[in-house]
């Protein structure tokens, strides 16, 4: 059963805009900032709006699919046509090319597979990646999807959420065992987040496919939060878990070589080049 507490209230946010179109956006922005469902009251609290006039807004935006309520008929969620939005905005980004380029010498130097992952509801996508030459590997192309209980990146995105948020990523009834490694216990996946939490990475244990291993990290950003990764993924033949791990600084250096680029493009400059020592 999700646990749908009211929200603790952050910031009176602002919903500003010149047209009902763009005040629409900020609403939409707004709600996509918080790791919490929202009712009705708790918006009017945060916003200074008027309910009638926040009412309006979200019905406008649940008949558009941007929002969806919840079984209670209280609390908001972002809806299906948001999430596929987003999804595709991050799949055809227009950085897509540098990022590809970050992601080829990332391979070229540490000789494996090397992906960009983000989370989408509760399976992580694969944005972008770069296969090794290696006659052994496992192919999995941009629009791929994995669980995000057996998935390095998955567990790391997870372990920023607050507990309202994780339970609702992880609810979607029995988590499927796709190998003898993978946790389908929440209390075992709990303390492997709080372990990620404390070291600043993630490794899927071939928890998603036999023989399989991988080490994610988060590309950083100035909000504190991140919903992109980079991530290497071997098979143990080649890479054990050790092996990995001393992969970490050059997969650091590769994804903060993607939050400059993201960086620049967020302020407007041209496209940025990786401008780390390597990079």
């Amino acid at each position: 059963m999700e646990n749908l507490t009211e929200p603790e209230l952050g910031p009176v946010g602002a919903v500003e805009g010149e047209t009902p179109a763009l005040r629409l956006f900020a609403l939409l922005e707004l709600i996509t900032t918080r790791d919490q469902l929202f009712t009705l009251q708790s918006l009017v609290d945060q916003t200074g709006l008027p309910k009638p006039t926040l009412h309006r807004m979200l019905q406008q935006l649940e008949g558009a699919n941007l929002l969806t309520r919840q079984s209670d008929g209280r609390h908001y969620g972002t809806g299906a046509r948001m999430r596929r939005m987003a999804e595709d905005v991050l799949l055809n980004d227009t950085r897509h090319g540098t990022r590809h380029a970050i992601l080829r010498r990332l391979v070229d130097e540490i000789g494996e597979s090397c992906n960009i992952t983000s989370l989408s509801g509760n399976e992580v996508i694969y944005l972008d990646r770069v296969e090794t030459n290696e006659p052994i590997r496992v192919h999995l192309g941009p629009g791929s999807r994995v669980p995000v209980h057996c998935s390095a990146s998955g567990k790391l995105i997870l372990s920023q959420f607050g507990p309202t948020q994780r339970e609702r990523v992880l609810a979607t009834g029995e988590l499927q065992r796709f190998t003898a490694h993978t946790l389908t216990d929440k209390t075992q996946i709990e303390a492997e987040l709080a372990q990620i939490r404390l070291h600043g990475y993630a490794l899927d244990r071939q928890e998603f496919l036999d023989g399989l291993v991988c080490l994610a990290v988060l590309v950083p950003n100035t909000s504190g939060r991140s919903n992109l990764c980079v991530a290497v993924q071997a098979p143990m033949m080649r890479k054990s878990i050790e092996d990995l791990l001393k992969l970490l600084p050059a997969l650091r250096l590769a994804a903060e070589s993607i939050a400059r680029l993201e960086d620049h493009s967020d302020l407007g400059s041209p496209k940025a080049e990786p401008v780390a020592a390597g990079w």
